[in-house]
């Protein structure tokens, strides 16, 4: 993108439209083989529709852009069109890259010009209520160039230096303090523009998109986040995330 046609920051991001980038061509491997785990089956539906869902339950969320594997957008736009998807709301799908920052980065490239706020969600995420989505989106409207939901953890953490081989001992060089400490979740919501110069600044490997902001020299917001947002990683993960979704349907009909 030409600096002529990156978009300007917002002032007053009130009425400043929403679109939601959903990064999807990991393959999952801590889950075991087969399908990529965003296609993997929760509830009898793919992981990737809860969380697209999840994003499009929010009414101020106008376009969800999914970035399918390298080689799987067709794949996955025949997903997207198999199942029922809010008619308020359009989507998309591009092919990602080879890592999460580079399929972020093709992503944010293929939005319309007319959105000022991203989010970027974890398709592993499929069970984020819409409160916490709205509420990302609403820090964001109020000034913050970057937001994350995140909660308070419930173990002790200590700082170890890692072992030269696996399954090694690991000494532990400091215990910090549990208070102050934050898990994150996501969907994490930027300022589009904020968002775009930071993708184009840092080079380094990073495990989410707000610690590029960090990196910029600029503030970062949490707020609460909620314990069915968790990320579907592991084996157990998914047997949790199917008791919380027979949960939702036995008391909401979800």
């Amino acid at each position: 993108m030409s600096d002529d046609s990156r978009p300007s920051p917002v002032g007053d991001r009130t009425s400043a439209r929403t679109a939601a980038v959903i990064p999807a061509a990991g393959r999952g491997v801590r889950l075991g083989p087969g399908a990529p785990k965003a296609l993997r089956a929760l509830g009898g539906t793919p992981m990737l529709i809860h969380a697209v869902r999840a994003m499009a339950a929010s009414r101020s969320v106008s376009l969800v852009v999914v970035v399918a594997p390298p080689d799987g957008a067709p794949e996955v736009k025949s997903l997207l069109d198999a199942h029922a998807l809010p008619e308020r709301t359009d989507f998309l799908v591009v092919p990602g890259g080879d890592s999460r920052q580079e399929s972020v980065k093709l992503g944010l490239d293929a939005l319309p010009p007319d959105y000022d706020i991203v989010l970027v969600h974890d398709a592993a995420r499929p069970l984020v209520p819409v409160d916490t989505v709205d509420a990302v989106i609403e820090a964001v409207r109020e000034g913050a160039p970057a937001v994350v939901p995140a909660l308070p953890l419930a173990d002790t953490v200590k700082e170890v230096e890692p072992a030269g081989e696996a399954g090694e001992p690991e000494p532990v060089v400091a215990t910090p303090e549990r208070a102050r400490l934050r898990a994150v979740q996501t969907p994490q919501g930027f300022d589009r523009a904020t968002l775009i110069r930071a993708h184009e600044t840092v080079t380094d490997d990073v495990t989410d998109d707000a610690s590029m902001i960090e990196q910029l020299g600029l503030q970062v917001v949490v707020v609460p986040g909620h314990e069915e947002a968790f990320k579907v990683t592991r084996p157990l993960d998914l047997v949790l995330a199917e008791a919380v979704l027979a949960r939702r349907r036995l008391n909401d009909g979800f």
